[in-house]
């Protein structure tokens, strides 16, 4: 494995798997910041790996949309100029730079995709990385991107819920035979398959993506952008998806949630917004380091910075 310069100056000696007293600690992996440099990209990915970042988190998209003239109109800032690097394929690239660091999507809109295809894709992506993918799914919101990939955007809640039970079966049953109302299996199998099953978090802004992710799902990444529960306390979201991990029937202790702050904090917040959340229940936290103007170099500088101010 070789390291750039820009590296160098970041690896030091840590445990792999950092935690700040209990929460694994990541990032996500620049998209907006130098998103054709790929170089840039794999030292950003070493640097956060030799600093013991806890894993890295990929956004998706398939296409892109011009905002104008739609009704209904498409309400979150993503357009045709928005840069989304294709999460399994960029995968399958750092998996051959890095070693230790969880590779995790943030999150593939299932829905969209075939799900045989996703499964061969995880499995291979799995296997690339010696089973350091996490899989984050979720249903999406723009009915364009839909329409575009030739899916059924109404009924993308109920895709989802059998594509994740599809997704399991394929992982580990060598011929799959299954009718469902939006599958149809006649015995048939991926190969190759994960060592082990994937982990599937689910992540989303709706009561419906809680309870489905309560009831079905290993985890949920639960992003701060536009969300607060009750008395207007982003907080009390976490202390009601545990709530319906519990009268799912499941232990809340082994369900995981990651908190995903959007925008990049100055270092000097960053022990602030740890101790907010640190007795919350979180498991995960994924820093954000999109910096308008930012170089790559500077952008790699902030993982040092934010390591060195946590400890």
């Amino acid at each position: 494995m070789t390291t750039s310069p820009a590296v160098a100056r970041h690896v030091i000696s840590v445990p792999p798997d950092w935690e700040s007293d209990g929460v694994k600690v990541g990032v996500k992996i620049p998209g907006e910041d130098f998103a054709e440099d790929f170089t840039a990209i794999r030292d950003f990915a070493q640097a956060a790996e030799g600093l013991g970042y806890s894993h890295l988190i990929a956004y998706d998209h398939v296409l892109g949309a011009e905002h104008a003239n739609r009704t209904p109109p498409l309400m979150v800032p993503y357009d045709e100029t928005t840069y989304f690097h294709e999460p399994f394929v960029l995968f399958g690239y750092l998996a051959a730079y890095t070693s230790t660091i969880e590779l995790a999507t943030g999150v593939i809109i299932l829905p969209e995709r075939q799900t045989a295809l996703v499964a061969k894709q995880a499995a291979e992506v799995a296997l690339l990385s010696g089973e350091r993918l996490r899989l984050g799914v979720g249903v999406g919101w723009n009915y364009v991107e839909y329409e575009g990939l030739n899916e059924d955007f109404s009924t993308r809640g109920a895709r989802q819920e059998e594509q994740i039970e599809l997704l399991r079966k394929f992982w580990t049953d060598p011929v799959v035979e299954y009718r469902g109302r939006f599958h149809t299996i006649d015995r048939l199998g991926v190969l190759p398959r994960p060592r082990s099953a994937v982990p599937i978090w689910i992540g989303g802004f709706s009561e419906a993506a809680y309870r489905r992710a309560a009831r079905i799902a290993d985890g949920f990444l639960y992003s701060l952008i536009g969300t607060a529960g009750p008395e207007n306390d982003p907080r009390s979201t976490v202390h009601h998806l545990r709530a319906l991990v519990d009268e799912a029937g499941r232990e809340p202790s082994t369900f995981g949630i990651d908190l995903i702050v959007p925008t990049a904090v100055e270092p000097t917040e960053l022990g602030a917004l740890l101790d907010q959340w640190r007795d919350s229940g979180i498991s995960h936290l994924t820093l954000h380091t999109y910096r308008p103007g930012a170089t790559a170099a500077e952008t790699i500088e902030l993982l040092g910075a934010y390591r060195n101010v946590i400890g």
